[in-house]
This record gives structure tokens, C-alpha cells and sequence, in this order.
């Protein structure tokens, strides 16, 4: 019989969230955590911790997996794209047993939904509920769980139509930067992000010896009947080709209003997040490292991608101007990898949801101060995003690339003018921070775009080109 680990390997090998891609990976150890479910009762259920080297250079990085496993007697119908494998148990009296990833598992999940619902322990889990200052949301405990496709770094079930369960697939030890903002936020009473509802946190053993701890999950309330922020955009975009000869403000799908009233949202949520965690002060000193990170970033992306090397000395004048800006800027905790896909249109308006940071990044860089124009150059590259990503459909119609170019600056213009409103401050009269910025993102987005969709390579090289020039005059 093929052994666990090997199993368990082909099993995480396939999985959108296992990150070790590209590169051999070889699956070194599993350990497990105390038992979720009560002995003698089946499904068994408990989670695995699995254990694998980094990529090549950073190989002594062993990287941590969370596995929730469930244990059955027998093969259940309908569960085959969720086997891990099948083997003999020795902490289950040597019992021959199919074991599934849990969360695919609607006879295990609610073993999750009732500890942190009433807050149990086990051995090195704690499981916490949350209870939302005026906003106490009980999620009934026969509600049935169904598994989300659009997550990519983490696992997310729904609960009825309640509370959403979101299970961190890589960990880290430490506070998942998540957890951390969207409790003080609710906490705060803050009404632009869903309440969190509970979180759980667990110990796994270190490689190498002694013990780590960090955030598995957290649960949050569900935003029935809402738009993803990303869906609704390119719906507008979509009015805006159909159309022969209207302009963005003239298609009834114009959506500078959304963009408008998001920009408000941002700023108000930058303003509770700044009251409840504070704030601090970038010297100009830090700034100047800060420029020369930019610059290592697009010296690493130009030599990856060719296509760049053009518009390199263009960028490279931003984060000059960058060095050289001489003032202290405030900076507090922030979203950190802001679009439209992190965003969502509910009937009461816009919410911000997914504050863990860029996937790829440490959980210190994650958790560091930032400033907020940060999330804003984020946003306003969503803008073009949306609006060029249908381009490919459009190939050679300089009216429609026209266009795409009037529907993005009409609503970056009404996400700054709104964001204005609210900060009291426009993001656009900090032209050098904000230039530097969105340079940076265009050299992320150029390295992401050859490496996983090279058709859609052009959308950040055209703005690396106009960012280029705009650095030239």
C-alpha cells in the first residue's frame, strides 16, 4: 500500500491552494492534532499539518499545510474528489480507513461550526466565538456547509445562508493579519466589514523541535446576495462595449457611482483602522529603502520578462522621486492587497472583506504599517483591470481600447473624489507616493501575468508604458 505520505503528496499536489508549484516537492512529514470528534464516533476528525521544503534557494523554509481530515470506515458516495488516500490507522486501534479532506466533508464540518459556536478546547485548539457589539447573529447548528470554488490561498464554506467559515490552508505562525484587523474592526462596530463571528487557533509541532501557534480560521457573517466587486465592474464594461457610440457617463450600466461610493468606504475603513490600531511615521531614511526594494523588484521582473525592459528606466524615475521625497509619511495598518475582487456590493452598500495581505508575503511583511496610498495605486490598477480584461474579445478596435481607457480614468477619478470626501485629503495630490505605487504594482502584476496568464500580459505593460512616459515629461 502506498504510504501516507505519499498519498497525502499526490492529494496536496492537486489542490488550487497548495502554493509549491513550480518546483519538486516532496511532502517530508504529516503530524496531527487532538481529536475533534468524540471516540467511537465516525466520521473521525482531526486536522493534519503538513510539512514540505520551500523552492529552490530557500529549501531549509519548511512550509506548514492545515489538512482538516476526516476518517470513515467505508467509502461515502459523492466524495471521491476529496480523498487524500486509504490506509490502516494505529490511533484508530489499527483500523483500515478513507480519509477525506474534512471541509469537503458535510458530516465533519459541523463538528467546526459547533466548536466555535460554543467555544470548545482540545488539546492545543482553541476555538473562540465572537459576539459583534449589536449585531448578534446565531447561525443555526443544523446548518449544512457548501464549499466555495472561488477561493484560491485558503478554503471557504458557507453556512446556510449565515456565517462564512474560512479556513487558512498555509500557516504561520503568529496572528493571521486577517483575523487580527477584522476583529478590531468589528470590535469597533465598524458596519463596512462582515462581523466576525468566532476564530479558532491552534499549535502544530516546529520543524526542528519545539512548538508554534497561529490562527486556523475564522468565521464570519455571509453576505447573502451580494456582488463580488470584480463581477459587477466588468458587467458595466460589458454595457459599456455594447453600446456603438455612448460614452462611460452615457451607458445606463455606468458604474462611477459604485466607484464613487467605494473610494468613501475605503477611506472610512483606513480611518477606524488607523483609531483602532494606531498609527506611526515613515522617516525620509526609510523611505529611501523603500525606493531601493522598489527597484530590486523591477531589476528581478525585467530580467524574468524581456517585454518590461523598455519602460524600466521610466519606473525606475519613480522610485527616484520616491528617494528623494524628503517628508515623513504616517502609516497604520491597511487592506495590503486591495482590488475589486476584495470587495463586495450588498444591499447595504459596499463592504471590505480579505485582509490578509498579498498570499506570497511573510506574515511579517503582512503585518507591517503601511501607507494607504498603497491600497489605493491597488485599486485604481483594479480599475484598468476591469476595464481591459475584455479587451482580448475587441482585438485591433482602437474605438473600444478608447474606450476601456475613458470607463477606467472616469472611475478612478470617482473613487478619489470619494475617498477625498471622506479622508478630508486627496489621494492624487500625493503624486510622488502615489506614482511610486502604482510603479511597483505594475512590476508585481507584470511578473504574475508571464508567469501564470501571458495573454494578459498587455494590461500591465500599456500601463507600464503610459507610467513611463508620464515619469519622461
Amino acid at each position: 500500500m502506498t504510504s501516507h505520505l505519499d498519498q497525502v503528496q499526490s492529494f496536496c499536489a492537486n489542490q488550487r491552494w497548495f502554493s509549491e508549484k513550480g518546483h519538486d516537492v516532496h511532502v517530508d512529514a504529516m503530524a496531527t492534532s487532538a481529536w475533534l470528534s468524540d471516540e467511537g464516533v465516525w466520521p473521525a476528525v482531526r486536522i493534519g499539518f503538513v510539512y514540505c521544503a520551500g523552492p529552490p534557494g530557500a529549501e531549509n523554509a519548511i512550509r506548514v499545510y492545515q489538512l482538516p481530515l476526516s476518517y470513515h470506515q467505508s467509502p461515502p458516495d459523492n466524495m471521491g474528489h476529496a480523498l487524500v488516500g486509504d490506509w490502516v490507522e494505529q490511533d484508530l486501534d489499527d483500523t483500515r480507513v478513507w480519509v477525506y479532506d474534512a471541509l469537503h466533508d458535510k458530516e465533519a464540518t459541523p463538528y467546526w461550526l459547533d466548536a466555535l459556536t460554543h467555544g470548545r478546547t482540545r488539546d492545543g485548539l482553541e476555538f473562540h466565538p465572537v459576539h459583534a457589539p449589536e449585531r448578534t447573529i446565531v447561525v443555526p447548528e443544523d446548518a449544512q456547509s457548501l464549499v466555495l470554488t472561488v477561493e484560491q490561498s485558503n478554503t471557504s464554506l458557507v453556512f446556510g445562508d449565515t456565517a462564512l467559515l474560512k479556513v487558512f490552508r498555509r500557516l504561520e505562525p503568529g496572528s493571521n493579519p486577517g483575523v487580527e484587523i477584522e476583529s478590531a474592526l468589528t470590535e469597533a462596530g465598524s458596519e463596512l466589514v462582515p462581523a466576525v463571528l468566532g476564530t479558532a487557533r491552534g499549535s502544530w509541532p516546529r520543524a526542528g523541535g519545539g512548538t508554534d501557534s497561529g490562527d486556523l480560521a475564522m468565521m464570519t457573517a455571509f453576505q447573502k446576495n451580494a456582488t463580488d466587486g470584480w463581477s459587477y465592474a466588468t458587467t458595466s464594461v460589458r454595457d459599456l462595449y455594447a453600446e456603438a457610440d455612448l460614452h462611460a457617463e452615457e451607458v445606463g450600466g455606468d458604474f462611477a457611482g459604485e466607484s464613487h461610493r467605494l473610494g468613501a468606504a475605503t477611506a472610512q475603513v483606513h480611518a477606524e483602522l488607523a483609531k483602532a490600531l494606531g498609527t506611526d511615521v515613515w522617516e525620509p531614511a526609510l523611505m529611501v529603502e523603500h525606493a531601493a526594494a522598489m527597484k530590486r523588484r523591477l531589476d528581478k521582473a525585467a530580467a524574468a520578462v524581456p517585454e518590461l525592459e523598455p519602460y524600466a528606466e521610466g519606473l525606475c524615475r519613480a522610485f527616484d522621486a520616491l528617494a528623494e521625497y524628503g517628508q515623513p509619511v504616517t502609516v497604520q495598518r491597511i487592506h495590503g492587497d486591495f482590488h475589486l475582487g476584495q470587495v463586495l456590493r450588498t444591499i447595504d452598500g459596499w463592504k471590505l472583506i480579505d485582509f490578509e495581505g498579498e498570499p506570497a508575503k511573510s506574515l511579517i511583511e503582512r503585518r507591517a504599517l503601511d501607507t494607504p496610498i498603497k491600497d489605493i495605486a491597488g485599486m485604481l490598477r483594479s480599475f484598468d483591470y476591469a476595464a481591459r480584461s475584455l479587451l482580448a474579445d475587441h482585438q485591433g478596435d482602437q474605438q473600444i481600447a478608447y474606450r476601456a481607457a475613458e470607463w477606467a480614468n472616469r472611475n478612478r477619478k470617482a473613487f478619489c473624489d470619494g475617498y477625498a470626501e471622506v479622508a478630508g485629503a486627496d489621494p492624487r495630490d500625493q503624486g510622488v507616493l502615489l506614482g511610486a505605487f502604482l510603479a511597483d504594482k505594475v512590476i508585481y502584476e507584470t511578473l504574475y501575468e508571464a508567469r501564470n496568464r501571458p495573454t494578459w500580459l498587455p494590461i500591465p505593460l500599456a500601463a507600464a508604458a503610459q507610467l513611463s512616459a508620464s515619469a519622461d515629461d
